[in-house]
């Protein structure tokens, strides 16, 4: 065998790859393929955690060893960049969240031969795997799916499919049931009495083309960012895992410290700002009014520190006379990037930025244009919070060279 069949990296979406440029599925860095064409697996390629692995979408990687896993994150955000031409860039080592860490959750239910089956879909299908286990969902989660079963298969409307959508917040789990309703008193009593019974902060069924349903909240329903309870409006978007979010925010604070104003644009619920608002008054631009009005309701509790402004930066991104107010900016946009809003940073004269991505490919593109137009990216973190998925995230330090 040369060294051609040997597993060199892994790509992108998940492939080995051969020296000679050869995509192998579910191998590892250090397997090689034989002269019969057997995968013959290295000191990388380990057994799976999960016995639903490799079906299950969930996870796309769980056959790496965890150093060989976190060089792919590594390597995910450091390709990027060198696709892009960006060179002599400090990419610190990654953060990894842990197996069992995952707080927020999108799975699928649907009756197949009278039965009600939970979890991901599978690879490239639509065909949900039921969970029987899972590495990735805290164990608050995951002990929801068995019981879910009974209640979906015997209560409600369900069509012939609904969504999941689990996180956990502040007093417990938040539960959002898709495409579900409830169908009659003796119905709503039984979510009711789901709910009591496994302790949810709150239960909401959404059925289509009607205005989804609060079944159960005890108490208002929050999500602490800075040490502050923000509201959770029901499906809100939350980072992963807490630890994932712990690591991104440490990375916001050191990259704007010594700044004494900061804007958070595309700032969500306030995951970042309100972890800056101490010490520093901060702008946060939210589009989703929803995320807008729980935000503003938190930064009330810290006066004169935290403006809260409804804007949407894809029709209206901050201009540079409004960017040069601010001695850092703190960037978070969706995966497809902020192009507009990018090219308005790159022609101010805002002194750092921070820009967190989901995507190291459209974080890539738009780091061209912020250095071309006078910044210099200092180091980037890869966060890995979707553990042994090809979703890796980042956050990137950027400062404006003296004299531009």
């Amino acid at each position: 065998m040369s060294d051609t069949d040997r597993i060199v990296r892994i790509a992108a979406k998940g492939d080995g790859v051969t020296a000679d440029g050869r995509h192998v599925p579910l191998s590892a860095p250090g397997d090689r393929i034989a002269a019969d064409g057997r995968l013959e697996h290295g000191p990388d390629h380990v057994a799976p955690p999960c016995h639903h692995f490799p079906e299950c979408g969930g996870c796309q990687l769980q056959h790496l060893s965890d150093p060989a896993y976190a060089a792919y994150v590594h390597d995910r955000v450091a390709g990027a960049l060198t696709g892009q031409g960006i060179e002599g860039v400090e990419v610190e080592p990654p953060h990894v969240s842990p197996p069992r860490s995952r707080r927020r959750a999108s799975l699928k239910a649907a009756r197949v031969d009278g039965r009600v089956q939970i979890g991901f879909a599978s690879q490239g299908s639509n065909r949900i795997v039921d969970m029987t286990m899972c590495e990735l969902l805290h164990p608050a989660l995951f002990a929801l799916v068995a019981p879910l079963r009974k209640l979906l298969a015997r209560e409600g409307v369900m069509g012939r499919s609904a969504g999941i959508v689990m996180a956990l917040a502040d007093q417990g789990v938040d539960l959002l049931l898709e495409d579900v309703r409830s169908d009659g008193l003796a119905s709503a009593e039984a979510f009711s009495a789901f709910a009591t019974a496994h302790g949810l902060a709150r239960l909401t069924l959404a059925a289509r083309e009607e205005p989804p349903m609060r079944v159960w909240e005890p108490e208002p329903v929050t999500v602490s960012f800075g040490g502050l309870a923000v509201p959770l409006p029901p499906g809100a978007f939350l980072q992963a895992t807490q630890d994932g979010e712990a690591a991104l925010v440490d990375e916001v604070v050191r990259g704007v410290a010594g700044a004494t104003t900061a804007a958070d644009l595309f700032a969500g619920l306030g995951t970042f700002a309100l972890s800056l608002a101490k010490g520093r008054k901060v702008y946060a631009a939210e589009a989703s009014r929803d995320a807008l009005f729980a935000l503003k309701r938190a930064g009330d509790s810290l006066p004169g520190r935290v403006f809260v402004e409804h804007r949407d930066l894809f029709r209206r991104p901050l201009v540079p006379a409004e960017l040069n107010r601010f001695g850092a900016v703190v960037l978070d946009p969706p995966r497809a990037g902020a192009r507009d809003q990018v090219e308005q940073i790159a022609a101010s004269t805002a002194p750092r930025l921070v820009y967190v991505s989901c995507n190291p490919s459209s974080f890539a593109r738009d780091a061209v244009t912020l250095i071309e137009g006078g910044y210099r990216l200092d180091r980037v973190r890869p966060v890995g919070q979707f553990r042994w998925s090809t979703h890796v995230e980042l956050a990137a330090c950027f400062t404006r060279a003296k004299g531009d």
